[in-house]
């Protein structure tokens, strides 16, 4: 047994583990459904709680995280056991008569580590992966929203097998604690400076991980487009959960000729959405907390304000923003914003627009609004990003059968639906060959006449 020093919970994890309860069709099962009647049966908990931290509205939180995570369960249910199932592989007929197979086998006990902009959402997709798997899970939520953090612990102990699934709650202290420990995969969630140190405290122990990062996920307007359309899909992505989402779009590349055409009916597209004033909506979200809010106030102080600007750092507040007079090499386009800043910048040319993009590093996305079929395939021929979203923003990330991850610095790893599963099990073959006949010809010595033979044999039926 290994020891787990300051953490109890995974000495019990482990040991649940090796009984094998958990690899059991109807356990997973069983913790999948009592995931999904937690989501029903605490729905009012779990919004006053991410209402506290974030300041979402009851819509949002059905829109961006308990529906979705609904039809991750469900969809789960409906194929585990079609995943769980041995793959059988053909084998040559110069290997004959033997059997071959694989099947997903779980790691063990995997660490979870969600972010504080979905904090229901990042800790409990990711869940429903591994339990789908057959894994023992710790999960350990963002402490900068510590109400649905303590939502998330105090529920999911009434619900689901403490044997198996446990949640450790605390800051910094925390995490690195846990990351001095053992595990035999870790999922982690959130920016690119922490997925490195989390990537270095598995390599101590070879620990297979997921990265899951953000990164300046370009939006490319171009002339071929319906550019009211664009504006009011474009500012709904953007300022949902007031710019903190990895997928949102950080800055818009617009054609010359229809950037005055794009920046007014953005603007118009805010006024309808969240009114005059968006401070007063209901459905306008909160920074997560005020260091945040002067990080984003000092990065508009190098661009022209288009529309909105206005912030207060008591209140957690930042306008909807759209930014203009930005270059490539401003400081707003040298990380990810993660905040309801949108720059737009002007190009010519197509290829222009691409160079831009190939000069910061791999997004989570890329997004395209453009007609023009040519165009479509020149972007995504000519770009690398973890996704590809045109004429639409953020539903990339919905339809379970699509893998959601990123490439090079926006992460590694994928999930969602069969993906998940695959995600939090590796695939174990197995050969199973019959002791007879014994044939002669594959033990030495090989004389010339012999390894003819074989030779001649693999060839043919190898």
């Amino acid at each position: 047994m290994e020891k787990d020093q300051g953490f109890p919970e995974l000495a019990l994890l482990r040991a649940t583990f090796q009984s094998g309860v958990t690899r059991d069709l109807k356990w997973r099962r069983s913790q999948l459904r009592a995931v999904d009647a937690f989501l029903v049966e605490c729905e009012g908990e779990i919004a006053a709680a991410l209402h506290d931290d974030l300041r979402k509205s009851a819509a949002e939180l059905f829109l961006t995280e308990t529906n979705y995570l609904r039809g991750e369960i469900r969809y789960a249910l409906k194929h585990l056991k079609l995943w769980m199932k041995p793959h059988r592989v053909s084998v040559a007929l110069a290997y004959q008569p033997a059997k071959a197979w694989y099947s997903r086998e779980p790691y063990g006990v995997v660490l979870i580590m969600g972010a504080w902009n979905y904090p229901l959402h990042l800790c409990l997709a990711p869940l429903v992966s591994a339990i789908a798997a057959g894994n023992c899970v710790i999960i350990k939520p963002s402490e900068l929203a510590p109400h649905t953090s303590a939502v998330i612990a105090a529920g999911l102990a009434r619900y689901l097998d403490r044997k198996a699934i446990a949640v450790v709650e605390g800051g910094v202290k925390v995490v690195k604690a846990l990351l001095e420990e053992r595990f035999n995969y870790i999922f982690y969630t959130g920016s690119e400076a922490v997925g490195r140190e989390v990537m270095s405290a598995a390599a101590k122990h070879l620990t297979p991980l997921t990265l899951e990062l953000g990164g300046k996920c370009p939006c490319i307007v171009d002339e071929h487009s319906d550019i009211r359309v664009a504006a009011r899909r474009i500012v709904w992505a953007k300022f949902l959960n007031a710019g903190q989402t990895c997928l949102a779009p950080d800055y818009v590349l617009v054609h010359e000729t229809r950037e005055a055409e794009l920046l007014r009916s953005m603007e118009e597209a805010i006024v309808s959405y969240y009114g005059d004033e968006p401070r007063t909506s209901p459905e306008y979200p909160r920074i997560v907390n005020a260091f945040h809010v002067r990080r984003l106030a000092s990065l508009m102080e190098d661009a022209s304000i288009w529309s909105g600007g206005s912030t207060n750092s008591d209140d957690c507040y930042v306008a909807p923003t759209i930014l203009c007079g930005v270059t490539p090499t401003s400081p707003l386009m040298q990380s990810e914003i993660f905040g309801p800043l949108l720059p737009v910048i002007a190009y010519k040319e197509l290829g222009e627009a691409l160079n831009i993009v190939a000069s910061k590093k791999e997004p989570l996305a890329i997004y395209l609004f453009s007609s023009d079929r040519l165009v479509q395939e020149r972007v995504v021929s000519g770009s690398r990003s973890g996704g590809v979203c045109i004429n639409d923003l953020l539903f990339q990330a919905v339809p379970h059968g699509l893998p959601f991850g990123g490439v090079g610095s926006s992460g590694f790893g994928c999930y969602h639906g069969r993906f998940g599963f695959e995600t939090f099990s590796w695939p174990r073959s197995v050969f199973h060959k019959g002791l007879h006949p014994d044939t002669t010809l594959r033990y030495p010595p090989y004389s010339g006449k012999t390894f003819s033979v074989v030779r001649r044999l693999l060839h043919w039926f190898g």
